[in-house]
């Protein structure tokens, strides 16, 4: 990784929304474009930077396509700190059929098949919770307008030990399964953060879904809110609590 920690002050650039990019994110992309391309040229593509520069490629997302994200955790990366990774799922009408969440820093490797179980370095995992009273959570409320904040604030955190967040999809979903984490909310759903996640914490026996219930679908552009959970019994506890904010 040469551009860790070792970035020039004009190859990190803001694209709105305190959302930043990197050479970094940019040439990983075009890398893993080329790869992708090699296993099945069929599908379609849409990478994070490359919908970023052309909105329209997010039409894709119902076709069978390959969704990348780069580098998850780009504002940990220009920072120099941990956690980032790779994301990339494959998707075939609107539903995310295999995951792949890559630690660049660790090397762990997540993977998940539609129907096969979710995988650790190649070892079938079944997801934990962290079996402590009030469970743990880490509510991602970034995104949310501020009237929805304070509601979550007042109906929601009461009920949880709350943990910071991240900044990294590819470190939030494991954090669910493996026992550190119990619940997560998720309000910005992008199919390149979530995609992969989403299959594998739902392939480990957790739950992630939209707060009605209904399953996440990467095509669904523009709508919001994702609650995650290491067990399906835990989601429902924290779906019954978001009720609450509408």
């Amino acid at each position: 990784m040469p551009r860790y920690r070792n970035l020039a002050s004009g190859e990190v650039e803001d694209k709105g929304g305190n959302d930043p990019v990197t050479v970094a994110d940019k040439d990983s992309e075009k890398l893993l474009r080329e790869g992708l391309a090699q296993l099945d040229d069929s599908l379609a593509f849409v990478g994070e930077e490359t919908a970023h520069a052309d909105p329209s490629i997010l039409d894709r997302l119902d076709q069978p396509c390959w969704i990348v994200d780069p580098i998850d955790g780009t504002r940990n990366f220009a920072s120099g700190k941990p956690p980032f990774g790779i994301i990339v799922a494959r998707a075939d009408g609107g539903v995310a059929r295999s995951g792949w969440i890559y630690d660049c820093l660790t090397g762990r490797f997540c993977t998940a098949h539609l129907g096969s179980g979710a995988f650790i370095d190649g070892e079938r995992i079944v997801a934990r919770p962290t079996g402590k009273t009030p469970p743990v959570a880490a509510l991602s409320l970034i995104f949310m307008q501020e009237t929805r904040r304070e509601a979550t604030r007042r109906h929601i955190t009461p009920a949880y030990d709350l943990v910071d967040i991240p900044y990294c999809a590819a470190e939030q979903y494991p954090r669910l399964a493996l026992g550190e984490n119990d619940v997560s909310i998720f309000e910005r759903t992008l199919a390149w953060d979530h995609a992969a996640g989403v299959l594998w914490l739902n392939e480990a026996g957790g739950k992630a879904a939209r707060p009605d219930g209904s399953p996440y679908r990467v095509d669904e552009v523009g709508r919001t809110g994702l609650l995650g959970a290491a067990s399906p019994a835990l989601w429902d506890e924290l779906a019954d609590l978001y009720a609450r904010l509408d």
